[in-house]
This record gives C-alpha cells, sequence and structure tokens, in this order.
C-alpha cells in the first residue's frame, strides 16, 4: 500500500518539515498484485508512539481486557511499542510464569509488546523474583500495581537490577498511609465526605528509593507521577546526577480533583490531585522533570466501574484518547509545541527503555474534530474520564516495521 502525502507536516531529528511523500507499507494478508494508493493532505506523520505503562491483563484476566484487543486499541491510537505490566495469572516472576504471556503476544499481538518482569515473588513483596531468568526477556522490572513497602526489599531489588543493566519502574505507594483512601484527599474529597488518599502516600516511597538509587546506582523510573512534591524530589535527584526518570499520565496533565463526577471512570491509583499538583507536573514536562507520558491504560469490566467513585476498582483506559487530549488540551492552546508532545510520547520512552526503532509511523489528521465516544472503543475498557469531550486529531493509519496494523476507515 502507498500513502500519497500532500503538504504533510513530517516529522524528522525533532522538528516538522512540510513536504509532499509516498509512504510505503505492506498490507496485511497482503499475496501481491496491485498496490493501493490513498492520499492524504494537510496531514502529520508523527513517529510510532510508545506508551511505557499499559495492563493488557492476558493471562488471566481475559474478561476486562486481551492482548488481541489492547493492541488493536493501542494500533488505533498510533503507538507501535507498548509495555505491558506485570499483575496477570501468573505473574511473570520467573521464566515458566513468563512464558504463557510470552506465546499470547506472538499469537495475538498487533503491535510490539515488551513485557515487564515482577519485582518480586507473586508481586507480594516478601521474595525476589527470579530477575535473572527474567531478565533477556522483558524490558524492565516492576511490582506496578503494588508498592514495594520493604526498604530491605527494594535495595536487594535495586542491586540485582543494576548488576543485570535493567531498569526497576517503581509503583511508588505506602500502603500505612492509605487509609481506606479512594480519592485524592483535597477539596472535593472534603466537600463529598470521602475518605482521600494523601500525597505523601506517594512521595515518601519516591523519597526513600531516590535515596537507594543513590547508593545502589540503579536505574529507575517512577510510575504514574501526580503529586507536585514527587516532582521536586525527582527534578532535585536529577541535579544530582542520578539515573532517574519519570511519566505522568494524561489525566493528571488535564483534570484537578475538582472535575471529579460521581463516577468509576474518574477514579484511579494514584488519584487525580488537585490544581497546584496539575500546575507542578504541567511545570515538570516544560522543564524536562518529567521525561515521558505514558496512559496507565487499565481496563475493567462494566460492572466494576460502575460502582461509584468509592466502590469501583481503580483504573481507566487511555490508548486510543492520549494524543487527541493532550493536543486538544496543551497543544492547540500553546501550553506545549507538538514537538515536545512527540518527545513524550515516542522519543523520550524509546530512547529510555531501549526499544527498537523500525519502520514505525502514525498518520494524523489534527484538523478534525469529534466527541470521545467510549462505544466506540476497541479496547474492551470504556471508563474515561474524557468521555462526552470534544476533542481534535484521529489516527488515520499506523505502521509497525513496515506492516499497516491500523487503518481508519
Amino acid at each position: 500500500m502507498v500513502f500519497r502525502l500532500k503538504d504533510a507536516y513530517v516529522f524528522e531529528g525533532g522538528k516538522f518539515f512540510l513536504r509532499d511523500m509516498d509512504l510505503h507499507c505492506e498490507e496485511p494478508n497482503s499475496c501481491g498484485g496491485s498496490v493501493s494508493v490513498s492520499e492524504f493532505h494537510n496531514c502529520f506523520l508523527l513517529p510510532g508512539l510508545v506508551d511505557v505503562h499499559v495492563h493488557l491483563r492476558e493471562p488471566g484476566f481475559f474478561y476486562k481486557e486481551t492482548i488481541a484487543t489492547g493492541t488493536a486499541a493501542a494500533a488505533r491510537g498510533g503507538y507501535s511499542d507498548v509495555c505491558a505490566m506485570p499483575n496477570l495469572n501468573p505473574v511473570p516472576d520467573c521464566p515458566a510464569h513468563l512464558a504463557p504471556q510470552l506465546e499470547a503476544i506472538e499469537r495475538s499481538a498487533r503491535v510490539r509488546v515488551h513485557p515487564y518482569g515482577a519485582l518480586t515473588v507473586g508481586e507480594q513483596g516478601e521474595a525476589l523474583a527470579d530477575l535473572s531468568g527474567l531478565s533477556p526477556q522483558v524490558v524492565a522490572f516492576s511490582d506496578d500495581g503494588r508498592g514495594v513497602q520493604s526498604e530491605s526489599m527494594m535495595r536487594q531489588a535495586m542491586l540485582e537490577a543494576k548488576r543485570l543493566g535493567k531498569l526497576i519502574a517503581a509503583h511508588c505507594e505506602d500502603n500505612r498511609l492509605l487509609r481506606g483512601g479512594y480519592i485524592h484527599d483535597g477539596e472535593y474529597a472534603r466537600l463529598h465526605g470521602y475518605r482521600g488518599i494523601c500525597s505523601e502516600s506517594e512521595w515518601g516511597p519516591v523519597a526513600r528509593d531516590l535515596r537507594l538509587v543513590k547508593e545502589t546506582g540503579c536505574r529507575y523510573h517512577v510510575c504514574h507521577v501526580s503529586a507536585k512534591e514527587t516532582v521536586a524530589l525527582i527534578r532535585q535527584a536529577k541535579k544530582e546526577g542520578l539515573d532517574v526518570t519519570c511519566e505522568t499520565g494524561p489525566h493528571y496533565l488535564l483534570k484537578n480533583d475538582m472535575d471529579l463526577q460521581e463516577d468509576g471512570r474518574f477514579k484511579m491509583n494514584p488519584p487525580i490531585r488537585s490544581e497546584a499538583d496539575r500546575q507542578a507536573l504541567l511545570e515538570g514536562i516544560l522543564d524536562g522533570t518529567i521525561d515521558m507520558i505514558a496512559t496507565d491504560h487499565a481496563p475493567h469490566s462494566a460492572e466494576e466501574k460502575g460502582r461509584g467513585l468509592q466502590k469501583s476498582l481503580m483504573g481507566v483506559v487511555g490508548l486510543e484518547t492520549a494524543l487527541p487530549v493532550l493536543y486538544t488540551g496543551l497543544v492547540k492552546p500553546g501550553i506545549l509545541s507538538l514537538e515536545k508532545l512527540v518527545a513524550l510520547m515516542s522519543t523520550n520512552p524509546r530512547a529510555r527503555f531501549g526499544l527498537p526503532q523500525g519502520e514505525d509511523y502514525s498518520l494524523w489528521d489534527l484538523n478534525t474534530s469529534y466527541e470521545v465516544n467510549p462505544a466506540e472503543f476497541l479496547t474492551m475498557g470504556r471508563a474515561t474520564p474524557f468521555a462526552g469531550e470534544t476533542v481534535f486529531g484521529r489516527c488515520k493509519a499506523t505502521i509497525v516495521g513496515g506492516k499497516l496494523v491500523w487503518l481508519e476507515k
């Protein structure tokens, strides 16, 4: 197939160039013969996007998502690479437990899927997983969904990850400080009588881990940063020369706790926090403290997300909406350049996680607006805080390794 691009904005070397070009790719199930040609005007050709934090739920939780449905959503969202978190059944804490996931990826994935290995056995925080055995087949190590509560266990994990030359991606959460909370401990919680999750439950473990990074020399990445104190800690760590990176999510950059509604689609962990936290995250994006944006795509069933703020499970989906909501909310108002957004969603995560760069492209129409409609999603999850909002940006096609994996009909 050939995409004939006219007056296209092509991203190369960190900048956009206006040009005409033909983009060739292999169509799925192609048996040769005639080549189809599609013409696009005034589109944007971006590199394949990279999401280092997704939950594909397979194996173990097929009723929430599968590798087939999750990677179809990723392809539709312009992603060529996703990193799959290890809170699965079985938990990939040894090669034998990783094998079912690798088989499913080989069988069903539409885009590249890079699995994480667990840090501890069963993600229980009590014994170190077989990091050495997992290392050749995983992108990094994480106990995502559970914070490693023991300082000594995290030290052991960092020393072993350091020896193996692997990155630790940390879910930072102190269980002692949760106190039954389920949204941010802020104004909305006080107005509605809800139990809140304090910011220290996030930044406290980050402070501990940064001390351990200084001690061990481990390569370290902080998942889903939501609190202003965390941003300040990471900024200082980078000034000290520590090998530290971090991510935040679209919902933390675009929403604050006063945007919450009595609906499970606004509930995730960590929670959407205050406007002061949101502004600190934006500042961290602009000054380079925050290195990348990841969705923490976490699908659940309709029943699990239909119990309101208090009783719904935590997690929202984001693969199909990430670039449109960020382009609409940050780029169009002039808060962030499109070049910077591409770096946050492709260049930076690919470099930090050492992911291969093939013939990977996403072709976007950024001029047409539409309403976010979860009923049209390819993911099995439907919970998004952006439902019903008007956004700009449709992915017209995604190419991974020279092969067409998504084409907007």
